[in-house]
């Protein structure tokens, strides 16, 4: 499978004419595959960071104006954003079915969690089923988004993975007990037990540019997990959604809310791997460029 679209790969192309005459050891090289790394973060984050940029926009400049609720905005803006990204060859169908699902999965548990009460919007909107705008759900579908892209930009591969089986169950389980814990026990401990359990012996391996390198995949999530957090923040802050407590004044989301969303990175990860399969390292000597 190619890992690239045919607009990424004349990127590439590009980038290595200039990147190739760059430094390739000691600190300078080091500092070379961290700019890399950076700049291939950010073309993962394509999709998310476009819908980010949209919500602080209409913060300061809301589209009334034009007729249109915000909420309603964003849900269109979401729209022709996925239609240009296909258009230009900027993502891959695949990563469109993978956007799709999390959309489904997103809205139902946002249908669900404001109806208990766990967050608002605020705004009126038309696109929306009961409390729950549908721009919402490209919230959950940018971190799938992100998680497919990144996938086969930093052609990750893994060793020590677990059965596909098993990753599939833990999944179910985490997503149910999002929705159950409003009635019964919250298993979120055992489900962090067993999360530790099952992929502590899995490493992720990963190519930046000239070099492989590797990580603990809970390391992995537990950094998604973070950075999700903090763009979580920023929604809040712009008052695209709320929690309790923030209807008056902001306050930053709980770090408490870093271990819900740890959970869902496990439940996003175990979604992109049924579209792209874990692979094991390849050899040394079958790396290609």
């Amino acid at each position: 499978m190619r890992r690239f679209t045919s607009v990424e790969q004349r990127i590439d192309h590009a980038a290595h004419g200039v990147l190739d005459r760059l430094p390739a050891h000691g600190l300078s090289g080091a500092l070379v595959e961290l700019l890399v790394f950076g700049l291939k973060q950010a073309w993962a984050c394509l999709f998310g960071g476009a819908m980010l940029f949209m919500i602080i926009v209409t913060k300061y400049a809301p589209p009334d104006g034009l007729g249109i609720a915000r909420y309603d905005f964003l849900f269109l803006a979401a729209l022709a954003i996925q239609l240009l990204m296909l258009a230009f060859k900027l993502e891959k169908p695949s990563e469109a079915a993978v956007i799709l699902l999390f959309h489904v999965v997103g809205t139902a548990m946002e249908i669900f969690k404001t109806s208990a009460g766990s967050w608002v919007y605020p705004e009126d909107s038309f696109f929306r089923i009961g409390g729950v705008p549908l721009f919402s759900g490209f919230m959950y579908a940018s971190v799938g988004s992100y998680m497919a892209r990144i996938s086969r930009i930093f052609d990750m591969r893994y060793s020590g993975y677990p059965p596909m089986q098993a990753t599939v169950l833990l999944a179910a389980a985490i997503y149910v007990n999002f929705f159950a814990h409003h009635f019964v026990l919250d298993m979120r401990y055992a489900l962090f037990a067993a999360t530790a359990v099952l992929y502590l012996r899995a490493t992720v391996h990963y190519r930046v540019f000239r070099l492989r390198h590797r990580m603990p995949l809970l390391l992995g999530f537990l950094l998604v997990a973070l950075f999700i957090w903090f763009a979580e923040n920023i929604g809040t802050w712009s008052r695209a959604w709320l929690y309790p407590g923030q209807q008056e004044a902001w306050t930053p989301v709980s770090i408490q809310k870093l271990g819900a969303w740890y959970l869902l990175m496990i439940v996003s990860f175990v979604l992109v791997t049924l579209v792209h399969r874990p692979q094991p390292p390849a050899p040394p000597d079958s790396e290609r460029r």
